[in-house]
C-alpha cells in the first residue's frame, strides 16, 4: 500500500499539524488514541487492513493526523491537553475545506473530538467512538499512575509495557514493533502528559449532552485500557448516540477481530455513501485548470490586535464570503489554510469572476467597519498533477507565489490567465515581470481591474 502524501495545517496557535489523506468521497477523520506518526508504520499488515476497510471499499477519505507534541507535527509544544488538541482537530478540518467530516475517535481522542462536535456540530456529520470515555479517573488508579510514571521515568521500558497492557495476547515480534513504534512516535514525557490527563483530569460529561450529531458508541467488553462501563456511561449521556457492545479485550480497533467494527462503521455512514463526490478538480483526468489562492493580509496582527475572539469572528465573515462566491461561480475548495485557500476552477472566466466577486463583497462587508478584512488574490492556469484528492505541480505552486506577490486586496493573475480571458470583458493592467520564488524564468503579472 503507496504511502499518502503528507501535508501541514496551522493552528490558531501558530502549532504545525501533520495530516495526510488517502482516497476519494466523504471524509472520515481518523483520530489516533494516544501518540501516532505518519511516516513510521508498525511491521505487519492489520493496521492497513483496517484503514483500507474503513474506506469503505474507496467510497470514503481517510484522514489521519498526529496530535501536537506527536509524530510529524510540532514537538516543542508544552500543552498537549484535549482543549489543546481541539485546536489541531480544527486546523485539520479547516484545511481539507469539505464541509462536513464524520469522526472516528477511540481512547484518548475521544474527550476532544466530543468537545470539537460539541462547538462545531455544522462540521460534523457523524461521530463514532470507539473504546473511549467522558470522564476518569480508571477503576485501578494506583496501577494507572504506576503505568504514567513507568512511562515517564524509563520510555523504552515504559513503551513496552504498555503495548503488552493494551494488546493482550500478541506475539514477541508485535510486541517490539509496537514498542519502537511508540517510542518513535513521541517523548516519554509527552506520552506521559496524554494519558496523565486521560486517567486523572480530563471530564468533559458537561460537554457531551450539547453533542447534537449521529453518534455510535463502541466498545469491547473486556477493554484493558478504558472499561466497558465508561463506554456505558458515555452512551448514555449523548443525546443522539446508538451503543454496540463487542467482544474482545484489545483497545486497539485492529487487534483482534476487527470485522464487527467496520460492519457497523458502513452500517452507521450508509446515509452519506454515494451523495458527496470527490472534488472535481482533484480529478486525473481533468486536464487545464484554473487555480486560486487568496491569503488574508495581516491575520497574526489582526488576532493581536483585537483578541482571539473578535479576530475569530472577522475569520469566519471572511471564510463565509469566499465559500459563498466559490459555490457561486463553480469553483472547488481544495483546501483551507487557516487564513486563505485554494480552489480550481474548469475555466479562466469562472476563475476571474470568482476573484472579482470575493473583492467586490469584502469591499461591501468592509463598508463603515474599523478593522476591514483584505485578501491578496492569485491566478494561474495549466494542467496540475492529481493525487489523494489535491493538485500539485508547477501550476499549483506558481499560483501561490503570485497571491504572495499581490498587494492586500489585488487581483494579480499569470499571463495564461489573461490568453485565456481574450476577448471577454476583463480589463487587465501589466504590472511588470517577476521572479517568483523556485521559478528560474521571470513571470509576466497583470492586475485585474474591477
Amino acid at each position: 500500500m503507496q504511502k499518502p502524501r503528507v501535508h501541514f495545517a496551522r493552528t490558531r496557535d501558530g502549532v504545525s499539524i501533520a495530516y495526510s489523506v488517502a482516497g476519494q468521497g466523504h471524509p472520515l477523520l481518523f483520530l489516533s488514541g494516544w501518540v501516532s506518526h505518519l511516516e513510521v508504520e508498525v511491521t505487519g499488515e492489520p493496521i492497513v487492513r483496517f484503514l483500507d476497510g474503513l474506506s469503505g471499499g474507496g467510497r470514503r477519505r481517510v484522514v489521519r493526523f498526529d496530535w501536537r507534541g506527536t509524530g510529524l507535527s510540532d514537538r516543542e509544544v508544552s500543552d498537549v491537553s484535549a482543549a489543546k488538541r481541539v485546536a489541531d482537530l480544527e486546523a485539520v478540518v479547516e484545511a481539507l475545506g469539505a464541509e462536513q467530516v464524520a469522526i472516528f475517535a477511540w481512547a484518548l481522542s475521544g474527550p476532544p473530538a466530543l468537545m470539537y462536535a460539541a462547538a462545531h456540530p455544522e462540521r460534523v456529520s457523524h461521530l463514532i467512538l470507539y473504546g473511549t470515555l467522558a470522564s476518569g479517573p480508571m477503576p485501578n488508579p494506583a496501577l494507572a499512575r504506576a503505568l504514567i510514571d513507568l512511562v515517564r521515568a524509563d520510555w523504552t521500558v515504559g513503551a513496552r509495557t504498555m503495548v503488552q497492557v493494551i494488546a493482550r495476547g500478541i506475539d514477541t515480534r508485535t510486541i517490539d514493533d509496537g514498542a519502537k513504534f511508540l517510542e518513535a512516535a513521541a517523548s516519554g514525557e509527552v506520552a506521559a502528559a496524554i494519558l496523565e490527563e486521560g486517567y486523572f483530569k480530563i471530564d468533559v460529561r458537561d460537554v457531551v449532552p450539547r453533542v447534537k450529531v449521529p453518534s455510535l458508541v463502541l466498545h469491547r467488553r473486556d477493554d484493558p485500557a478504558v472499561p466497558f462501563t465508561a463506554g456505558r456511561e458515555l452512551a448514555a449521556l449523548l443525546p443522539s448516540a446508538n451503543f454496540l457492545p463487542l467482544p474482545g479485550d484489545a483497545t486497539n480497533p485492529w487487534i483482534g477481530d476487527p470485522g464487527p467494527i467496520l460492519r457497523a462503521v458502513d452500517d452507521f455512514l450508509a446515509d452519506e455513501e454515494g451523495v458527496t463526490e470527490a472534488p472535481a478538480g482533484a480529478d486525473a483526468g481533468a486536464g487545464l485548470l484554473t487555480i486560486l489562492f487568496t491569503d488574508l493580509a495581516g491575520s497574526t496582527a489582526l488576532t493581536q490586535r483585537l483578541g482571539d475572539a473578535a479576530a475569530q469572528e472577522l475569520l469566519r465573515a471572511h471564510n463565509t464570503i469566499v465559500r459563498e462566491r466559490l459555490r457561486e461561480h463553480g469553483g472547488t475548495e481544495l483546501k483551507s489554510m487557516g487564513d486563505g485557500f485554494m480552489a480550481s476552477f474548469p475555466s479562466g472566466s469562472r476563475a476571474l469572476e470568482c476573484a472579482i466577486a470575493i473583492q467586490q463583497a469584502l469591499a461591501a462587508y468592509n463598508d463603515g467597519r474599523k478593522d476591514a478584512i483584505l485578501v491578496r488574490i492569485g491566478l494561474n492556469a495549466g494542467e496540475p498533477v492529481a493525487e489523494d484528492a489535491d493538485l500539485f505541480g508547477t501550476v499549483v505552486q506558481a499560483a501561490a507565489r503570485i497571491a504572495a506577490r499581490a498587494r492586500p486586496g489585488q487581483i494579480l493573475v499569470s499571463d495564461v490567465v489573461r490568453q485565456l480571458a481574450a476577448g471577454k470583458s476583463f480589463r487587465f493592467n501589466p504590472v511588470g515581470r517577476f521572479a517568483l520564488k523556485g521559478f528560474r524564468e521571470r513571470q509576466r503579472l497583470f492586475e485585474v481591474v474591477y
